[in-house]
């Protein structure tokens, strides 16, 4: 019992730091893409902060388990390196009795990271997919801000305004270029106001401003000043009426519409939960290193380990959806062959009459009969 709850307090200290680190680091990285998306006006201003949150719900299961892995790996490899396991072995006792207090901590994470890709994840994309829909069908002026040059919807039209008062409605000092069959037409105006002709049209109305209209590279530019001018904005339905895509679906709507884009997105969540407790399961034999060597290289091969099973996970996800594995055959191979990767390595580390055994190696470097591999750690 006193083991355990050491154990578990090392665990919980371990994930608690690591998954700080993770999480400033996403946190950092999606608040530079989200501003970077927001000047350069591909979402509102208004919506960054709601955007970064959702972001980093996307990122959460990932981050739980590589959290996960990473704790129990280090606790694992300060216990040998302190020589700890040593005095296990010796007390007759097996690796295996790790795998109960692991599981206590392991398995909430597990939970969590379950509820996590099935629940809070598809939410949270289908709540950005709506903010920035909502941008998108706003109508071209109002995505305007002040001082920043932005094409309309049409490609066809910019825009450009010095203020905005009221309700994004009236602007101040406008700047508009467009381009038509060639024709291009510049118009200056103190001020503008979108104003509806009430059959969903969408008109421009600029006041006391000049136009300017001609070819570019011939001298014969037209002008002519005005007091009202009414121009209409490309400007979609306001309707969310868009297709969803299979992401942003609910777990229930992806089980009620089986094709191969709801398939894969399925198969994608599922594996979240799976890869996190296989992964924690593996950490136990992974965490070997020898006393006398460095630990840097058993954190690369587990990093390597997490990297390589994440992508080959996007892999069968990816051949699901392009319709090359049917999803009844792609979910489950990759998590039987890391189970029985496991396996292999705890029965490997269980055999005590093994030359490489941690216990054999390091008695046998007490009594100074072998000598330690300068890149491997194992005996000659």
């Amino acid at each position: 019992m006193i083991f355990q709850r050491a154990l578990q307090r090392e665990l919980a200290s371990s994930a608690g730091t690591t998954f700080t680190v993770l999480f400033s680091i996403v946190a950092t990285w999606t608040l530079i893409s989200i501003l970077g998306k927001a000047a350069g006006g591909k979402v509102g201003s208004s919506d960054v902060l709601a955007l970064i949150a959702f972001a980093t719900l996307n990122y959460l299961p990932t981050i739980l388990t590589l959290t996960s892995f990473i704790s129990v790996l280090a606790v694992v490899t300060r216990s040998y390196r302190d020589s700890e396991m040593v005095v296990w072995f010796a007390s007759g006792l097996s690796l295996t009795r790790w795998i109960r207090p692991i599981l206590t901590f392991g398995i909430p994470m597990m939970l969590l990271t379950g509820a996590l890709s099935l629940f809070v994840t598809p939410w949270a994309k289908m709540k950005s997919t709506e903010f920035v829909q909502r941008f998108e069908k706003r109508e071209d002026l109002k995505k305007v801000s002040p001082g920043q040059f932005k094409e309309s919807s049409s490609s066809n039209r910019v825009f450009f305004v010095e203020a905005v008062t009221g309700e994004s409605t009236v602007v101040q000092n406008v700047f508009v270029n467009t381009i038509e069959k060639n024709v291009n037409s510049v118009i200056v105006a103190k001020e503008g106001v979108i104003e509806s002709d009430g059959k969903g049209g969408q008109f421009l109305v600029l006041k006391n401003g000049r136009r300017y209209q001609g070819v570019p590279g011939q001298a014969d530019f037209q002008s002519m000043e005005f007091g009202r001018y009414s121009m209409r904005v490309a400007a979609k339905s306001s309707s969310m009426n868009g297709d969803i895509s299979s992401d942003a679906m609910s777990t229930s709507e992806l089980l009620a519409t089986p094709n191969r884009f709801t398939q894969s997105e399925l198969l994608y969540r599922i594996a979240a939960p799976i890869t996190c407790l296989l992964l924690i399961l593996l950490a136990i034999p992974l965490g070997f290193v020898n006393p006398r060597a460095g630990s840097a290289a058993n954190l690369i091969i587990a990093l390597l380990i997490f990297f390589t099973y994440i992508n080959l996970t996007k892999l069968a996800e990816a051949n699901v959806r392009q319709g090359k594995s049917d999803f009844n055959m792609a979910w489950w191979p990759l998590h039987l062959f890391v189970a029985i990767l496991t396996v292999g390595m705890f029965a490997w580390r269980l055999n005590v009459n093994h030359r490489y055994h941690p216990l054999v190696l390091w008695a046998a470097l007490k009594r100074g009969r072998v000598e330690p591999s300068a890149s491997t750690g194992a005996a000659k």
